[in-house]
């Protein structure tokens, strides 16, 4: 497909299949991924049906994201919340696969998604951070579960980082700021504004986890900046779509 972002360590791995969706696309003007928000429900299932037609073989897993640090392993085989909500695993930002040809899906619109692949393992997940799930330390949580389940070294671990609202962007109040002091350099201050850095943040957990610095990629792109080729829930003011960040062992 085109108007899609890749990650360049994650490309490099054999056995991994990933993507970042983005908001337009040849196939439709509004290439919303969103079952959730209110758009048209056949323009969305129409999207979702481009989409996996360039993604053959692909069984797609999508939760219902709820800002928790709530973790779903998947053990079989099987398509879950792609053509209605009703199916959608619930109360859900973390998921987690040793399964092939199973596509973990993180939909956003400014919150930080986050892309796991362990090679040695054929593990791999799809991390939904936003300052709430990131003050829970979901990621790292999401990891710990690895170990727990399927044995994962975090020294083998890629980490993509995908495109998200960015420090230069993302202001929040003092009360969600000072839960974040304990890390290095997570916001500026401006005035008496406050700009949190979350993909920063997350970075640094995944080298406390134990990730290698050399396997952490971040894209670098802000949602709010680059509203024109990603939705931003606070750019458009409460915007309707979604982009997917993918995930899944070939």
């Amino acid at each position: 497909m085109e108007n899609i972002y890749y990650f360049s360590k994650l490309s490099k791995r054999s056995g991994c299949f990933h993507l970042v969706t983005t908001k337009n696309s040849k196939y439709a003007f509004n290439f919303s991924l969103a079952l959730h928000t209110g758009e048209n429900k056949k323009d969305i299932l129409n999207n979702r049906r481009v989409l996996k037609e360039n993604c053959p073989n692909m069984h797609f897993i999508v939760a219902n994201q709820t800002h928790s640090s709530n973790i779903k392993i998947i053990y079989s085989k099987s398509e879950l919340g792609w053509s209605s909500e009703n199916s959608a695993i619930s109360n859900c930002d973390a998921l987690i696969t040793n399964q092939k040809n199973i596509a973990l899906t993180i939909l956003t619109a400014d919150c930080v998604p986050i892309l796991l692949f362990d090679p040695k393992k054929g593990v791999v997940s799809a991390v939904h951070a936003g300052w709430r799930g990131t003050e829970k330390k979901i990621v790292i949580k999401t990891i710990e579960k690895m170990i727990e389940e399927f044995g994962s070294n975090p020294k083998d671990i890629i980490a993509g980082i995908a495109p998200s609202i960015g420090r230069c962007c993302y202001e929040v109040d003092s009360e969600v700021a000072k839960k974040f002091t304990s890390y290095n350099n997570p916001f500026d201050r401006v005035g008496d504004k406050y700009m949190l850095d979350l993909p920063l943040i997350n970075k640094e957990q995944l080298l406390t986890i134990g990730l290698k610095e050399n396997n952490i990629e971040l894209s670098n792109i802000c949602t709010s900046c680059e509203v024109n080729n990603y939705f931003s829930y606070r750019k458009e003011g409460g915007c309707s779509g979604r982009f997917m960040s993918i995930i899944a062992n070939r």
